[in-house]
């Protein structure tokens, strides 16, 4: 790929970026050291002033004396946080598989099975390609369930440790141990889980246990009992529909909220949330506030929980991609903004005010979910930022915009020229002289 000869190389830990706009429309320039950002400086007269060309409007990063870039007003958003993957699911570095066809969870779960017996590429290098586009894309953090079962034992959850110690000064990693064949029915799995918690996973997760195990108390005295044994926090898919769902949630709001639990405990999906009558909604969602249990949406298949009506009891909602390109999903891109697009498009999130909101799930709700500290665009917090070719955070979630720079720790790690950071080859970014790799922007 060339490059004009006056485009300036970036500085890998800038000192300075400089003219940016802040997600609350500030023009501002935004101090760095030691991995932190240690100043906001306002510049409130460049609202008024035309940029110079540079940046934003030209699709160029300019530096702006030593250790500066000048960013043209482009919008800075700390980085983006991915709340539910499958790194260890993805088929990204395979050749391209058909979709399989299935009817049921546990049909899903067999079609699974059968490819990763002969998808030909390790697990580890398939996650490693996910990890790459997803920083590429402007994600700093991510929270990827690994499968955990009788066939698989703890070989995915080894891989992805290996992913995460790669990735470290790139990605932060957090990993569940999920039982995706279920944990009272399938034998052997509740120890896989214990060990799995002394291996290298963080949280403990579960599925369905009224529609997969048909044991709901069975279940969740396994995965609570984990939790509460090793100090872990805990991630439970629960796909079932209806009051068969909206009684689940509020078994485990009870559990949690006797336990202390509050604030560790998230639901991925529940789609039930968005197929009850208003009264049975409100209820279960008091429960959920009540208890700090909060809820994962990855925005489609048959129903959402209503975003903002579980907002305004006081739950929190935040995104994840879920499947990218596997057996479960031949869609998918990595693209937290887009995933933001999706969850706005389903939830009717239209205003200004509500496309903020739609942002904030893949930025500060997803980042308080996860526990993540030190996140955010202040004073001392880490210098985890993306740069967005945005005028501000509405347009950044309706307009797929390019992400300019990406910054972990302080440390530029994409989107990267070639020329310019050898070491990030698989982070470059096409100028307007070359086509887009396949399935990107």
């Amino acid at each position: 790929m060339s490059h004009p000869a006056d485009t300036p190389s970036i500085p890998l830990a800038p000192e300075v970026l400089r003219n940016v706009t802040l997600p609350d429309g500030r023009r501002a320039d935004i101090h760095l050291a030691d991995g932190r950002v240690t100043a906001l400086v306002d510049q409130p007269d460049k609202a008024d002033r035309p940029d110079t060309g540079r940046g934003l409007d030209s699709g160029r990063r300019s530096t702006a004396g030593p250790g500066s870039i000048d960013l043209g007003g482009a919008l800075v958003l700390p980085a983006l946080v991915d709340g539910h993957a499958h790194l260890d699911k993805t088929l990204l570095g395979a050749p391209w598989q058909p979709h399989p066809t299935s009817a049921t969870l546990r049909e899903h779960i067999a079609n699974e099975r059968a490819l990763r017996a002969v998808a030909g590429v390790p697990v580890a290098d398939r996650a490693t390609a996910l990890a790459h586009r997803m920083v590429s894309l402007g994600t700093g953090h991510v929270r990827s369930h690994v499968d955990i079962d009788p066939d698989v034992r703890l070989d995915g959850l080894h891989a992805l440790v290996e992913v995460r110690e790669k990735f470290r000064d790139r990605l932060g990693i957090q990993i569940v141990a999920f039982p995706q064949s279920g944990v009272v029915t399938a034998p052997g799995v509740a120890d896989l889980l214990d060990a799995a918690l002394s291996e290298g996973a963080d949280l403990i997760g579960g599925l369905d246990p009224a529609g997969f195990d048909e044991d709901v108390d069975g279940q969740l005295d396994i995965v609570f009992g984990l939790a509460e044994r090793h100090g872990a926090g805990i991630d439970i898919h629960l796909h079932d529909g209806g009051v068969t769902g909206t009684r689940q949630l509020r078994h485990i709001a009870e559990r949690t909220a006797a336990l202390g639990l509050g604030g560790t405990v998230t639901v991925s999906h529940a789609y039930a949330l968005g197929e009850v009558d208003a009264t049975e909604l409100d209820r279960t969602a008091t429960a959920l506030a009540s208890a700090g249990v909060a809820i994962m949406t990855n925005g489609p298949r048959h129903s959402m929980p209503p975003v903002l009506r579980l907002r305004d009891h006081g739950v929190r909602v935040f995104a994840g991609s879920d499947n990218i390109r596997d057996t479960w999903w031949p869609y998918g891109t990595a693209d937290m903004l887009e995933r933001a697009t999706v969850i706005g498009l389903q939830g009717d999130l239209m205003t200004d005010p509500e496309l903020r909101h739609a942002a904030s799930m893949i930025t500060d709700e997803a980042a308080a979910a996860l526990g993540l500290t030190g996140y955010g665009l202040a004073p001392g917090c880490r210098a985890d930022l993306v740069v967005i070719a945005a005028r501000g955070v509405p347009e950044a979630v309706a307009a797929h915009p390019r992400r300019l720079l990406v910054l972990h720790g302080g440390r530029v790690v994409g989107p990267a020229p070639e020329t310019d950071f050898p070491e990030f080859p698989a982070l470059s970014v096409p100028g307007d002289d070359a086509p887009a790799p396949q399935g990107e922007r």
